[in-house]
């Protein structure tokens, strides 16, 4: 068996601090009140991640890059058919559909967030600049379809790791911890050294500065 470098440390980073910031806004979105000051927070620190991952797929990792996700119609069609015996690095086709359908979830929670008001207490600091029918909608979504439906891609992403790891012995979990996986052949690595590592904290640094300009702007 060889071993390779697939994850490289700033994507595991983002990775682990997205997990714990939606586990965060679930929990303090459900007791409300005085935190929802933090579900502000944390769902401010979700936009700049999901910044940071939206640049870090041009510019990080071979296996972070957007051109080694497998998205094309054809070979999502030829892995269900085929699945490969053997482990292969990156995101399965399958892999890159439930990150993608996440991420994108992710995203329009946020968006619908920054709209929402429920004409309460609480109110997002773009509610001004919608109708308040747009606001409504956005409301709902937020806090009702969106949340269920992003509820539901987190557990089937749990369920894949678990039968990845129950049935064809590949331990993801560890993979995403230590960036390390391995394979019956040798397989290209990503880079993973210090210069792609401060690269990937001045981006970090632009998409916060981003969200933080993005706030100026509020009514």
């Amino acid at each position: 068996m060889v071993t390779v470098r697939v994850w490289d440390l700033p994507l595991r980073l983002f990775h682990w601090a997205l997990a714990l910031c939606v586990l965060a806004l679930v929990v303090t979105g459900n007791v409300g009140g005085e935190a929802m000051v933090w579900h502000f927070r944390f769902g401010y620190t979700v936009l700049s991640l999901l910044l940071f991952r939206l640049l870090w797929g041009f510019t990080g990792g071979l296996w972070s890059r957007w051109s080694s996700w497998r998205l094309s119609p054809g070979g999502i069609v030829a892995y269900l058919r085929h699945p490969p015996e053997q482990a292969q690095p990156g995101h399965s086709p399958l892999g890159s559909l439930s990150a993608l359908a996440l991420l994108g979830m992710l995203l329009l929670q946020v968006a619908t967030g920054l709209i929402s008001d429920d004409e309460i207490a609480t109110a997002g600091p773009f509610v001004p600049w919608v109708s308040s029918s747009l606001s409504a909608l956005a409301t709902h979504w937020h806090t009702e379809t969106g949340k269920l439906i992003l509820l539901l891609l987190v557990a089937l992403h749990l369920a894949a790791i678990w039968f990845y790891r129950r049935f064809k012995q590949r331990p993801l979990t560890r993979a995403m911890v230590t960036g390390d996986q391995e394979f019956v052949q040798a397989q290209p690595a990503s880079r993973d050294d210090a210069g792609l590592r401060w690269r990937a904290l001045c981006l970090l640094g632009v998409a916060a500065g981003l969200v933080g300009v993005l706030l100026q702007y509020a009514p």
